[in-house]
């Protein structure tokens, strides 16, 4: 009995440990499943700005990411699809001699208020599946995306004895009074194979608003502040004129072409009843003529037949 009390315990201990090894992975499966829930139920931009930079900013409270190096922020896998990268600058310095982050050139002169001594600036790309909440939150009817959203925005990085977190990490407004930001589209997929359309540039503001304004330079938009933005083209259906004239337009054309349509409908409808009616008249007296030549023949026969005969006797010489 001594001697399996050991062996007992050893198999207890290696059964103890396979539970806790497998209870995790459960754990883990539950939480995958969660988090594919939340990135199903994220369908405001302004809600995923503030979980992009919740995570963000609590990477540089834990030491991740020194100023003034731009660093690639890696997300959860909730978030896969979004590429994020930030880098912290001193407000003075920023203003003195700008920055550049990726697709944003911020030029030097910029205004930034409220005033603070760092600022933190997170700049994502969406990607077209995560672009596609721009659609419901934004009036793009009659406009394609032809490129990922492009979003660059500023929060409070704190002051030297603070982290970034502290206080609340609340947004910037940060304004080109000298030099415009340009921004710089490299991801241009859906342009290839569609000639003939320009892009236009869409920034997305506040409430709704979508502000569209020509390129700059191919692939190029200009910005008198941060935010999002992204290159759009007319849908395929329409053509370079304003929406409304382009619908009046096409409700007129639509409107004339049927009424021509109609027009010559009726025309060769009419032009085939009459053929019909005059090849049917014809026919009708063709039969009538047929019957009367018919009947006129039987009346013949029928003449010939009923006509008598007078009968003569032959003439007898009687010699006496």
């Amino acid at each position: 009995m001594d001697s399996v009390s050991p062996m007992f315990c050893i198999l207890l201990l290696i059964s103890s440990t396979l539970s806790s090894s497998v209870v995790p992975s459960r754990e883990e499966k539950f939480r995958a499943k969660e988090k594919e829930q939340m990135a199903s139920s994220i369908q405001s931009p302004r809600l995923l700005d503030l979980i992009i930079r919740d995570y963000t900013v609590k990477l540089f409270d834990e030491g991740s990411f020194n100023t003034g190096v731009l660093s690639k922020v890696h997300l959860p896998a909730n978030l896969s699809g979004i590429e994020v990268e930030t880098v912290r600058f001193r407000c003075g310095s920023l203003r003195r001699y700008g920055g550049r982050v990726d697709e944003f050139h911020i030029g030097k002169g910029v205004t930034i208020n409220p005033f603070v001594e760092r600022v933190i600036l997170i700049k994502q790309e969406l990607g077209l599946n995560w672009s596609s909440i721009y659609y419901s939150t934004y009036n793009l009817d009659g406009y394609v995306l032809v490129t990922p959203i492009l979003g660059l925005l500023a929060y409070n990085g704190g002051n030297d004895d603070q982290n970034a977190s502290t206080p609340n990490p609340f947004g910037l407004d940060i304004v080109a009074s000298e030099i415009p930001i340009r921004i710089y589209f490299t991801n241009v997929t859906r342009l290839k194979g569609i000639s003939g359309k320009m892009p236009y540039c869409a920034y997305f503001e506040g409430q709704g608003k979508v502000t569209l304004a020509s390129m700059v330079a191919p692939n190029v938009c200009e910005a008198k502040k941060l935010g999002h933005l992204g290159l759009v083209i007319k849908d395929t259906g329409l053509s370079d004129a304003p929406n409304q004239y382009t619908k009046k337009m096409s409700r007129w054309k639509v409107a004339l072409v049927s009424s021509i349509g109609a027009a010559l409908g009726a025309f060769l409808l009419g032009l085939l009843l009459i053929a019909m009616f005059v090849k049917a008249k014809k026919r009708s007296k063709l039969e009538e003529m047929v019957r009367r030549a018919y009947e006129e023949e039987a009346l013949q026969v029928s003449m010939v037949g009923h006509t008598q005969k007078t009968i003569k006797r032959p003439l007898v010489d009687h010699y006496i």
